[in-house]
């Protein structure tokens, strides 16, 4: 573990892994949020004024674009404008190139790589991902540099933090940004998607959340932290979700410095260990019924949680290099869907057919996810009966 990488991990935990930290975006999500619950209800009027909203997952992919830069870089996007900034919208697509293409990348050693006919355009993507992060934190920078001139007091969240504490080169925050940003946008948005899709499915499931959140958050009260953390339910059905479609299907690390037994099993340094956490979390072994969306069985007190294996599900890794963005992603979900269950009641797209998980370097849908959205209180859709889940 390199000494520079766990200098800036150092600089970075405090600010994205404490909770009292963690919290004060709350504010700054939910106003996302209050945007796509509206973007929704537009999306619903613009198809004849009706109920479904087509390629739920693409919408979900501009909310959580929105909602992460706001958080770092103190900024909005215009993500979820009716007409999304020309901008904008290159740089949610470079992010979608750059994914795709790392797929084909990392096929090959990386002694080739300038000579794949796909290089270029591959390159092109980083760099445009990284002119506008470096757009966002010069912007940032003026700012600061503003008040400073003015005698003001200078006041900002994480990246206005990173920045005056001179801890970190700009080189080094462009860097640890963008990542943060990458690493953000596909967890929130396929998760959401996949939750969404099996509460369509299962409207029990989805009325007993529905409950708990008009329980704790009675009327248009705003949720947040406190909030979430009296929403047991809630938690188990993103955990359950993330166990079902897991956003890193699998992932690799070498053991570097010592030698390592493993069941007894000798690997000497320098071994590659491939992890594949989708095969783990749909074990029958770790998880009886693990192809069925039960939110159940992560809660706490029951009988299937006190036999579960700890590891069996780390969707966001364990350890020293487990997911920097975790906290905030998991904000982010939690915002996300306990307001959009307590305004609509989400049902399955009555002629869509099942919608499988398929591998683009992330686990994500392999057609669109169609779903109608109801108003609460609105006299259910004509369609057949939610089916089980897969």
């Amino acid at each position: 573990m390199g000494a520079k990488w766990q200098r800036i991990r150092s600089i970075l935990n405090p600010r994205m892994l404490k909770p009292q930290h963690v919290s004060s975006y709350s504010i700054t999500i939910n106003d996302v949020v209050t945007d796509f619950l509206e973007k929704l209800v537009w999306l619903r009027a613009k198809d004849g004024g009706g109920v479904m909203v087509n390629d739920v997952a693409g919408e979900l992919y501009k909310f959580a674009f929105e909602g992460i830069s706001s958080v770092l870089f103190e900024s909005r996007m215009g993500c979820l404008n009716d007409e999304v900034p020309e901008e904008t919208q290159k740089f949610i697509y470079s992010v979608g190139e750059m994914f795709r293409l790392s797929a084909v990348v990392v096929l090959f050693p990386q002694s080739v790589w300038p000579y794949l006919p796909l290089w270029k355009k591959f390159v092109a993507a980083w760099d445009y991902l990284f002119k506008v992060a470096e757009q966002m934190v010069q912007k940032k920078m003026e700012e600061i540099q503003n008040q400073v001139d003015l005698h003001q007091d200078v006041e900002g969240a994480y990246l206005t933090h990173l920045l005056l504490s001179e801890k970190m080169t700009v080189t080094e925050i462009l860097g640890s940004i963008t990542e943060l940003l990458l690493a953000g946008v596909d967890t929130t948005s396929n998760t959401i998607s996949w939750a969404l899709y099996q509460l369509a499915q299962n409207p029990s499931i989805q009325d007993q959340l529905y409950h708990e959140v008009r329980s704790v958050c009675p009327g248009n009260k705003m949720p947040d932290s406190d909030d979430i953390a009296q929403m047991p339910y809630l938690k188990a059905v993103i955990r359950e979700t993330l166990r079902l479609y897991p956003v890193v299907p699998g992932n690799a690390r070498v053991t570097v410095d010592k030698e390592i037994v493993v069941g007894g099993y000798l690997f000497p340094k320098q071994t590659l260990f491939h992890l594949c956490h989708y095969c783990v979390s749909h074990d029958e072994n770790i998880f009886p019924n693990s192809r069925v969306f039960q939110p159940e069985r992560w809660l706490r007190g029951r009988e299937e949680k006190s036999k579960q294996h700890p590891f069996g599900s780390v969707p966001f890794g364990f350890g020293v290099r487990a997911c920097l963005g975790r906290r905030v992603a998991e904000l982010e979900m939690y915002l996300l869907l306990s307001r959009l269950i307590r305004r609509f009641e989400v049902r399955p797209d009555p002629n869509g057919a099942e919608v499988k998980p398929i591998t683009r370097t992330l686990l994500c849908p392999a057609t669109p996810i169609n779903l109608q959205f109801l108003d609460r209180g609105a006299q259910r859709a004509p369609g057949p009966a939610a089916g089980a889940s897969l």
